[in-house]
């Protein structure tokens, strides 16, 4: 099958957590026999972000090694040839960081004959944060919607934006995410995410920032996007404040620290219960053991409990971390079923076993389905 993916960016992850799922899904494609196409905008803020960084050219390098199948082809909206980037293609995929007016362009190419299906892919809060926004796009010659959580899938079909939608969470890179056990753990806590926009801060202060100073721990944090308020607050509570990593590191920064903590932003917690996010999954995967702010996992992706723990509260999270800081054992036990868990359903092979059924209700054969067994047969 030929897919064409067009996305904000795949080899950056400057503050575009979508890119660690989607170069997972585009590796998985490609391994299985199907040729992927990769189209990112010129100007993409997150790549040029990451290039400013003082190690951002050395890491570019090092996603390209680490990734060989996820060769983008940059594009100007204005300039580009839509006839050669929808050559042959069976799917095309557009996420919704894309600009409104490509989105809107390729609808009109589906419905003015193009044999190819056509996904929308929503990772993101929009959809309720800034509605109006999202009832902008065009895509009404969608053939569906990909959404990364069924709360999200509701709202597309009740507000008859499309009339078809699947949910399809991130998973984790499972050859990328996995434990490094040959690394021996320098501190207690590492925590890898951005500020939030205002988004989590209160509940960084209460389930990060404060534990870790209450309990006088060894803590490390990576982001971006951190206000100078933001550093000092870091500071004050005796945590390390890191900068920005590539999110190929994160394995090795997971496997430094003894446990990791998710603290989810606002409206996921109150507005979009059953969606985690790509950073539990990548955890989990590495084989660290998770300690979580509420969420509600309303989709039973995971079991709580036993994959990872939740506290109700600061005071909880505290007990929490208490427990397994002075508990090797306890420590083994959540990281071993967490990975489990992950690789027994969440792992970026699984949804892209996802992706191909929702291919086949749109109509695609098995020879476009499975290339492998094409070329066998062929042989």
């Amino acid at each position: 099958m030929r897919i064409v993916f067009f996305c904000h960016s795949l080899l950056s992850d400057w503050n575009h957590g979508n890119a660690h799922f989607l170069r997972g899904v585009v590796t998985e494609l490609a391994l299985r026999g199907h040729e992927v196409r990769v189209f990112e905008p010129a100007d993409a803020w997150s790549l040029r972000n990451l290039l400013a960084e003082p190690l951002g050219q050395a890491a570019l390098e090092e996603v390209r090694t680490l990734y060989p199948h996820v060769v983008p082809e940059r594009y100007v909206l204005d300039t580009l040839d839509m006839d050669r980037a929808l050559e042959g293609a069976h799917l095309v995929i557009v996420h919704e960081w894309s600009a409104s007016e490509l989105v809107k362009r390729l609808g009109e190419r589906r419905v003015a004959g193009g044999t190819f299906r056509l996904l929308f892919h929503d990772t993101h809060h929009r959809s309720v944060s800034v509605r109006e926004e999202m009832a902008r796009y065009a895509l009404t010659h969608y053939d569906g919607v990909l959404a990364f959580g069924e709360v999200i899938r509701r709202i597309y079909l009740e507000a008859g934006w499309t009339r078809q939608a699947w949910t399809w969470h991130e998973a984790a890179d499972a050859r990328v995410f996995r434990p490094r056990s040959h690394v021996a753990p320098e501190r207690d806590i590492v925590w890898v995410g951005n500020w939030g926009d205002e988004e989590r801060t209160a509940e960084l202060h209460e389930f990060l920032l404060d534990p870790v100073k209450a309990l006088g721990l060894k803590a490390r944090v990576h982001g971006v996007r951190y206000p100078d308020t933001a550093r000092a607050a870091l500071a004050e509570s005796g945590i390390e404040y890191a900068g920005w990593l590539p999110n190929h590191r994160v394995p090795v920064a997971f496997a430094q620290a003894r446990v990791t903590v998710h603290v989810p932003r606002r409206p996921y917690t109150q507005a979009l219960p059953g969606i985690p996010t790509i950073r539990p999954f990548e955890a989990l995967a590495c084989g660290i053991p998770l300690v979580t702010a509420p969420w509600s996992d309303a989709e039973g992706l995971f079991t709580p409990g036993q994959d990872f723990l939740v506290a109700a509260n600061g005071q909880e999270m505290r007990r929490h971390l208490r427990a397994l800081l002075s508990d090797e054992g306890l420590r083994r036990e959540f990281a071993e079923h967490g990975r489990r868990t992950v690789l027994a359903r969440h792992t970026c092979a699984h949804r892209v076993e996802e992706l191909l059924r929702v291919c086949q209700q749109l109509g695609l054969g098995t020879s476009e389905l499975n290339p492998m067994a094409q070329e066998r047969v062929i042989a």
